[in-house]
């Protein structure tokens, strides 16, 4: 029987656990994360009230309809079973395509001074820059993330004509040699710009919430458009007071946020979420957020990961600098995969690619099996 603690008032949340190898002789039993390749037998259900955990309960796969009945939220508990289960659609992209039915790579392409890994290597030279992409794009990028503007802690914001200057360039010349390209950027003229010049995706860390036009320009040009967390994107990507619930304060506000932008005039099937690793959250938040990564599927909606060489892993890795945290990237990204994420995105784009591989390998090998 479902605790008595949980009452009207609680707000409920599934996240999957019990991950299996194969769904084989299992039917009832298991259920598929997002119409990929990872199988799970059991939700962890959490209700929350009044912004505090009230209940953190086991429930098997096979029980989930039983417990739906015994509460007064079994409607929203079966919505989320839905969500997390349902395949997200491929996006089409021109002529091409953005699958969801495996992970993915988007490979990080900087065109500033002062990125905290890899800025100024491609700076002033935007033939050079595109070169580097579309060797990323040969090698097993899905996408190539274009960003004229640094988001490091204590970087100074870039004025929107250099941003334009320095990305959009790049930009055109990755859409006209083939390649899949976003556009990662929080000013809404530097996104008219690059879409005018050929990008496919909108990736902002501000949730266009940074600029007012944002919102405007995504849905007028009816792209896809990422939307990652941040405590107070107006401020800038880092600030913030900490949290009482990392994991679940930043799965409700990147649900208010899809939800406003739908009601903006931008289709929810365009959407992806990122959940903003390293934006203004300490290393326990971040932890929280990358081992209960999978409770966000329950917004039913692509998942972008964004952890390559960031300081989650030099804290953890006796202070390795940004140059030196590919293990570290590669064991994120992986993570990531194995939970469910669509899209991980990183600067290491061959081993990633490579890393990805092997695990698809294993995963298609664990499935056949049985």
């Amino acid at each position: 029987m479902m605790d008595a603690t949980l009452g009207t008032a609680a707000d409920i949340y599934l996240r999957p656990v019990q991950f299996v190898d194969t769904p084989v002789g299992r039917d009832g039993e298991v259920a598929r994360l997002a119409g990929g390749l990872q199988w799970f037998a059991a939700y962890e259900l959490t209700a929350m009230v009044e912004g505090a955990r009230a209940l953190r309960r086991t429930v098997p796969v096979a029980e989930l309809n039983a417990v739906a009945n015994e509460i007064a939220q079994g409607e929203t508990l079966l919505d989320l079973a839905a969500r997390i289960s349902a395949p997200r659609p491929p996006l089409p992209l021109g002529v091409r395509a953005l699958r969801f039915d495996q992970p993915q790579v988007m490979g990080i392409l900087n065109v500033t001074p002062d990125s905290f890994s890899d800025g100024g290597r491609h700076l002033d030279d935007p033939a050079a820059a595109a070169g580097a992409g579309m060797d990323m794009s040969a090698v097993g990028a899905a996408v190539i993330d274009v960003g004229g503007e640094s988001t490091r802690p204590g970087a100074e914001t870039v004025w929107e004509g250099d941003e334009i200057a320095r990305s959009v360039p790049v930009v055109e010349r990755l859409a006209r040699g083939g390649a899949l390209v976003s556009i990662d950027t929080r000013k809404a003229g530097v996104m008219e710009g690059a879409l005018a010049a050929g990008a496919h995706i909108v990736n902002d860390v501000a949730a266009l919430l940074w600029d007012d036009r944002a919102v405007e320009v995504v849905a007028k040009a009816g792209c896809p458009v990422v939307l990652m967390h941040s405590p107070d994107p107006k401020k800038g990507p880092h600030g913030g007071s900490g949290y009482r619930d990392p994991l679940i304060e930043t799965y409700d506000w990147l649900e208010a946020r899809v939800d406003a932008v739908v009601a903006a005039g931008i289709e929810r099937t365009k959407i992806l979420v990122d959940p903003g690793i390293g934006f203004g959250k300490s290393l326990s938040d971040n932890l929280a957020l990358l081992n209960g990564l999978a409770l966000f599927h329950g917004l039913g909606l692509p998942i972008v990961l964004g952890a390559s060489r960031k300081r989650i892993i030099g804290a953890l890795a006796n202070e390795a600098p940004a140059e030196q945290r590919l293990g570290g990237s590669l064991a994120l990204a992986l993570k990531g995969a194995e939970l469910g994420a669509q899209l991980i995105r990183v600067h290491d784009v061959f081993e990633t690619v490579q890393a990805l591989r092997v695990w698809r390998g294993m995963r298609d090998a664990a499935l056949v099996a049985g």
